[in-house]
């Protein structure tokens, strides 16, 4: 689970790291209650996102993250003992960001209504780095209907869609010129009512003086990459659109009224999908934007390649 804690990080390069602005996440994976003794030191999970019981969006993968680096020679091990089934099989694959995350998803979006399950058995298996798994894990979410949005940064708007119906656009405003907001797909990572939001924590500005200097409290806050993207309300800029001619930090604003009526609409892995900034795509590994990744170059990143999910 991806836990961020601050907004709008308009610098850095276009991988998530650096300055970008993270926390750690607290855990999430359900353990067995009668681990067996490990072979040597354990090898563990440290999250499985979605939690138990979620109903997540369209584009939302399954995050594994473990707490000791996995070699390269045991990730296709690895990869078979985590299996996924769901009520509608789909074809998808694990795609591994440095040697402590695998991400699964579906090679197209998730059908709504599925019904999935990740049984991570990692008793006796090996990390290839002298650790063993000593427990199993199971996760089990739902796929609610399908939400999504899609934002033009030069349109100034935001077109909200559920079940492939038109539901409402939206004024918007997103980043200015020296701040642009990340282009492509981000599955919402979660949202809160309210964020304290500094320009500090991603490397804009520390200095009180500066013109791009903020240390706010702002409401109804749709969290979308670990750098410190969100949709939200800015009182900086509470008439957002075409006419306003104001930029954010990398954020994209709404109105008070359209900022709580989104954030009501929207859960964790609904897809919003930005177009029209001049900054790159979000990498796939900043927050759950894996969609931002070609399927060829999702399955290079995988141990041992595309599968199809069990059946539920």
């Amino acid at each position: 689970m991806l836990i961020g804690t601050s907004a709008c990080g308009g610098g850095g390069g276009d991988k998530a790291g650096g300055d970008d602005a993270k926390a750690p996440g607290k855990p999430g994976a359900s353990a067995s209650p009668s681990p067996t003794k490990p072979a040597g030191p354990p090898m563990l999970l440290d999250t499985i996102t979605p939690q138990t019981g979620t109903t997540a969006g369209v584009a939302m993968p399954i995050s594994v993250v473990f707490t000791n680096p996995v070699a390269a020679k045991a990730r296709a091990t690895v990869e078979k003992h985590m299996k996924v089934s769901a009520s509608h099989p789909v074809a998808g694959a694990w795609h591994w960001f440095g040697d402590k995350r695998a991400d699964w998803r579906p090679k197209s979006y998730w059908p709504s209504g599925t019904k999935v399950k990740i049984d991570a058995d990692m008793k006796g298996v090996s990390n290839g780095n002298g650790r063993y798994g000593v427990r199993s894990y199971t996760h089990t979410f739902k796929i609610g209907d399908d939400v999504r949005a899609d934002v033009s940064v030069t349109g100034h708007t935001m077109k909200v869609t559920r079940n492939g119906k038109p539901v409402r656009t939206l004024s918007i405003n997103a980043g200015s010129a020296q701040y642009p907001t990340w282009n492509g797909t981000m599955a919402v990572i979660d949202k809160q009512k309210k964020v304290h939001m500094t320009s500090c924590s991603v490397g804009i500005s520390c200095d009180k003086g500066s013109s791009n200097y903020y240390d706010l409290t702002l409401p109804w806050d749709v969290h979308l990459t670990q750098s410190g993207t969100y949709v939200h309300y800015s009182t900086g800029d509470p008439n957002p659109g075409s006419g306003s001619a104001r930029g954010s930090h990398g954020c994209v604003h709404l109105s008070l009224s359209d900022a709580k009526w989104f954030y009501g609409q929207v859960k964790q892995g609904d897809p919003i999908t930005i177009t029209g900034s001049p900054r790159a795509k979000a990498s796939a590994d900043n927050g759950y934007a894996a969609f931002n990744m070609e399927w060829k170059q999702w399955l290079a990143g995988s141990a041992s390649g595309q599968g199809t999910t069990a059946t539920l």
